[in-house]
């Protein structure tokens, strides 16, 4: 079993693995002895990144990219082919948190929101397809979350929901789609684990409040409860799983 979710040798690309979930992701595929391109708009943060993720003893390269821009998102995966030769996973985890009243945000939020959570997950699976296609092999999994299957009361997230919940969909489509090729696509819905992202409303004591009467084990996440989810989609433990959504929420959508 152990070898089932042996990674070495294997070409996993991270996006937004500048902080928060995504240098977990990559550390977690690290460890099971995956190289890993890292991938974000923030440059020094990602080398720091690159750093920890070498002293695991794997290679890893750091790539700029915007992923609201699909013709950076084709020159980064271009790299990244050139650097590795090939790429085996992606990990579509960059995505951002804006909020706002439903009745009260700018067409300028809303654009942002979908370029970013909805439109850079496709385009970069797009771009990495094509490379799996043609090898007949591919592993995708999409950061989606517990608001890809309900929203919350209490906090003005719809533009957020409305594109976890597309994340899903994308999720499905492309696992459908592409699944005679070899790959399979499938997402992954956390509750809210502490992440640059999630920093300010979990400092707020009404929200923690909120997760107590939410979240069956009254908890937020904690480091590393995402590691399993993460590596056993990227391994052949998952040759046989496509298109689902795996929620790590500590039973928040159970009820």
């Amino acid at each position: 079993m152990a070898g089932l979710f042996d990674l070495t040798g294997k070409i996993a690309v991270v996006t937004g693995a500048s902080s928060g979930l995504g240098v977990q992701f990559a550390m977690a595929l690290a460890k099971q002895g995956a190289d890993i391109a890292i991938v974000a708009r923030r440059v020094e943060k990602l080398e720091a990144v690159k750093k920890q993720i070498e002293e695991l003893g794997v290679r890893c390269f750091a790539v700029r990219c915007d992923v609201s821009d699909s013709a950076d998102i084709k020159n980064a995966v271009n790299e990244i082919k050139e650097y590795f030769g090939t790429i085996d996973i992606l990990v579509n985890n960059a995505g951002i948190g804006l909020t706002g009243p439903a009745e009260e945000q700018s067409d300028e939020l809303w654009q942002t929101m979908m370029s970013v959570n909805i439109n850079g997950v496709y385009y970069f699976a797009r771009e990495v397809g094509k490379i799996m296609l043609e090898k007949k092999y591919g592993k995708i999994i999409n950061i989606g979350s517990i608001h890809s299957t309900v929203a919350m009361p209490g906090l003005p997230i719809t533009a957020y929901c409305t594109t976890k919940g597309a994340v899903e969909m994308l999720t499905k489509s492309l696992a459908s789609e592409w699944a005679k090729h070899g790959i399979t696509v499938n997402a992954i819905g956390p509750a809210y684990f502490p992440s640059e992202m999630t920093d300010d409303v979990l400092a707020n004591e009404d929200f923690h409040n909120l997760i107590k009467a939410s979240c069956p084990m009254g908890r937020t996440g904690r480091d590393g409860e995402l590691d399993g989810a993460i590596v056993y989609f990227a391994s052949d433990a998952s040759s046989y799983t496509t298109g689902q959504l795996l929620s790590v929420d500590g039973g928040w959508t159970t009820i």
